[in-house]
């Protein structure tokens, strides 16, 4: 009795496996992604408005300063070295999240870009992927989870993370867990004053792309900083989940991927607002107060988000 039991338990499919399989299900019968219909009406606007000045403040403080001086130290060719090295740190984040979501091709791109941009552009300081036409296709659980059918929910801004959804908040969070690279910073035998010190410099290479988008100025420029971070964070969060962000610098689409719906034209301040840079790094820090994609693993100290005044 107690062998053919103990054979029945090693049929038994392992709960992760089962798990997984099921996202990957998700993943293929999924053809609406979520909609945003809540964030854009704002019923937290009060409190998110509070948010974001303490947010604006912490910048001011010391966000901005820090990035100056980084500026002024590191000569432009260092600054993009810098920038390529986090952003190939998102490779691995972003393979996973297109195989969850069903995108095989675009799975494959991340794939080559971290295994090309690692080896021949030691260790990503340099983009030789993109020299080779293996251009880049961002995803995070954030958009996994839209392309699953999960709504936003409310429009948030988070502490020193800035703009987010309720849905993308999540995917950060999940991101800090199981981002293999986050994954790898836990595990791996690293001084805690190391692991401090690559969160920092995350955070300034984030801000740093901030102020060569043109972010910071435009900000400055409006009426309503607030309102207007918050437009553009929505419309570029609902081009990146349809891979509309650029077509220029997204992988190919998966053959078998529903046509993109078309992502509404910018209307008022948001419709000239220039493309903020996202962090880039593997940890998803961008600079509180930036109108870029919030997905990734938020780090312990600032990050993602909209320009400070």
């Amino acid at each position: 009795m107690w062998q053919r039991n103990e054979m029945i338990s090693r049929r038994r499919p392992s709960p992760l496996l089962g798990t997984f399989g099921a996202a990957l299900l998700l993943a293929g019968c999924a053809t609406v992604p979520g909609q945003d219909r809540l964030a854009e009406r704002d019923p937290l606007e009060k409190f998110n408005r509070g948010v974001w000045g303490v947010n604006q403040a912490a910048d001011k403080v010391l966000i901005r300063p820090a990035t100056h001086v980084y500026r002024a130290v590191a000569p432009k060719p260092a600054r993009q070295g810098v920038s390529n090295f986090f952003s190939n740190l998102t490779e691995p984040w972003s393979f996973v999240n297109n195989m969850l979501q069903g995108k095989p091709k675009r799975a494959l791109h991340n794939l080559g870009r971290f295994v090309v941009n690692t080896t021949a552009g030691l260790g990503g300081l340099f983009d030789v992927a993109s020299k080779t036409d293996i251009q880049p296709a961002p995803e995070d659980f954030g958009q996994t989870l839209a392309r699953w059918g999960v709504n936003g929910g409310p429009y948030l801004v988070l502490p020193l993370l800035g703009p987010s959804t309720l849905r993308d908040g999540i995917g950060s969070g999940v991101a800090f867990v199981a981002d293999p690279v986050n994954i790898g910073l836990r595990e791996a035998d690293i001084p805690k004053t190391a692991r401090w010190v690559y969160r920092g410099i995350s955070v300034v290479d984030a801000r740093n792309q901030l102020i060569e988008s043109g972010g910071d100025a435009f900000l400055k420029s409006s009426l309503d900083p607030y309102a207007t971070a918050r437009s553009a964070y929505l419309q570029r969060r609902r081009a990146a989940i349809m891979d509309q962000e650029n077509s220029l610098d997204a992988g190919p689409p998966d053959e078998d991927q529903p046509a993109a719906e078309a992502v509404p034209t910018p209307v008022g301040d948001a419709a000239t607002a220039p493309t903020p840079a996202t962090g880039g790094s593997a940890t998803g820090t961008p600079v509180a107060g930036t109108p870029a994609p919030a997905a990734e693993a938020p780090p312990p100290v600032t990050s993602q988000s909209q320009p400070p005044q």
